[in-house]
């Protein structure tokens, strides 16, 4: 089995901020992921998101673009949706996270900057994907976030 379809795609569903796009990819990429899928994003400005995608416009060049959250992961056996809110269905800490799924096609679900993923996203997922964050700033930076849950998955692959 390939490398590539080990890892999981990182799928950003409706943003609003090219430059976080743009930080994701470049998060994506330093950790060795390629798979970038966007779902109705904010009408991007692609030039502000390669200008913050240091050493990761192939990542954003590569990305695909869907109209929704079904059609992004359509090829995809198991869906996580990550979230720092406590309170949703079980959840898996990013630091437990198996270091790869073996023989899966996965997807992990990443929301807009402003509200996190809805209702209706986290009904899509088969597991929520926890980020522990402090009660006084619970939501993280969508690039952030990208980052650490890639960063996590990378330290068990690359050891």
């Amino acid at each position: 089995m390939s490398r590539a379809r080990e890892l999981p795609a990182i799928v950003l569903v409706r943003p609003r901020n090219p430059l976080n796009i743009g930080a994701a990819a470049r998060s994506m990429a330093n950790f060795g992921f390629s798979d970038l899928r966007v779902v109705s994003p904010h009408p991007p400005v692609w030039r502000e998101a390669l200008d913050s995608a240091v050493g990761a416009r192939s990542v954003l060049r590569g990305a695909k673009v869907f109209s929704g959250l079904a059609e992004a992961t359509a090829d995809r056996r198991l869906v996580l949706g990550a979230s720092s809110l406590k309170g949703r269905r079980p959840r898996l800490p990013v630091r437990e996270l198996p270091g790869l799924i073996p023989g899966e096609a996965w997807a992990v679900l990443f929301g807009p900057e402003k509200s996190g993923l809805g209702e209706r996203d986290f009904a899509a997922a088969d597991a929520i994907l926890r980020i522990p964050t402090g009660p006084g700033c619970p939501s993280m930076n969508l690039g952030q976030a990208v980052a650490v849950v890639c960063y996590e998955l990378a330290a068990r692959a690359y050891g």
